[in-house]
């Protein structure tokens, strides 16, 4: 069982989330960003849900640190603050996701479960979908009789779709995480990315990329059609 790290000035708060958390998850708590530390210099921590105004280390500063002495754990901040500068900075400073208070539980434990099951498909560096093996150490994409080495963009692309199967993303999505924020291509990009994917591939049956009429595309896997 993952354990989560709730770190939250506000008791109340702070027991909140907690309980949204304990049916799936083991829970440790810490009311600010000191404490925090303490706990994931213990290891064992898989995930970090943090607030951004605390006493002592807020979370901006927490994940700085965290970032700074190398741990690559999973990093939520959830707060009141929610202008544009501020998730500027959070992403910037090192975050995998960030949430607004107030918060719907169900979101919560949604992307909690998300950004684990990113991380360990970064830490595995391998999808597997039946007998298909999806290999991001060779670019590759390969079963018993069949082997397609893919370029690192198209590759990027593919692994993205497939870390999150049945999501849709758009054209623009998908283009700020393959290519980056200040990307200097445009969304077309994406659709002849796609293309050439499809093509490349058009011997793998396990899974597909489907084009959602006026939303993006998303991963169909196990269809084999």
């Amino acid at each position: 069982m993952a354990t989560i790290l709730i770190v939250e000035d506000d008791r109340n708060m702070r027991l909140l989330t907690a309980a949204r958390l304990t049916d799936t998850y083991t829970v440790v708590c810490a009311s600010d960003g000191i404490e925090a530390l303490e706990n994931i210099h213990k290891g064992g921590v898989d995930l970090i849900v943090a607030d951004i105004m605390m006493p002592r280390m807020d979370g901006y500063e927490l994940l700085k640190t965290v970032r700074g002495e190398g741990y690559t754990t999973p990093y939520l901040l959830l707060t009141a603050k929610e202008s544009l500068g501020d998730k500027q900075q959070g992403f910037s400073l090192g975050t995998d996701d960030y949430m607004t208070k107030p918060f719907s539980s169900d979101e919560l434990i949604w992307r909690v479960a998300a950004l684990l099951r990113r991380f360990n498909i970064a830490q595995s560096k391998k999808i597997e979908i039946g007998s298909v093996t999806v290999d991001s150490e060779k670019y590759a994409v390969y079963t018993d009789t069949v082997y397609v080495e893919l370029p690192k963009k198209e590759f990027d692309l593919l692994f993205k779709l497939l870390s999150y199967p049945d999501q849709i993303f758009s054209k623009e999505q998908l283009l700020d995480s393959v290519w980056g924020l200040n990307a200097e291509t445009g969304e077309e990009t994406v659709k002849t990315h796609i293309s050439r994917i499809r093509n490349r591939l058009k011997d793998i049956t396990e899974f597909n990329i489907v084009t959602i009429k006026g939303l993006g595309y998303k991963a169909d896997v196990g269809t084999g059609e």
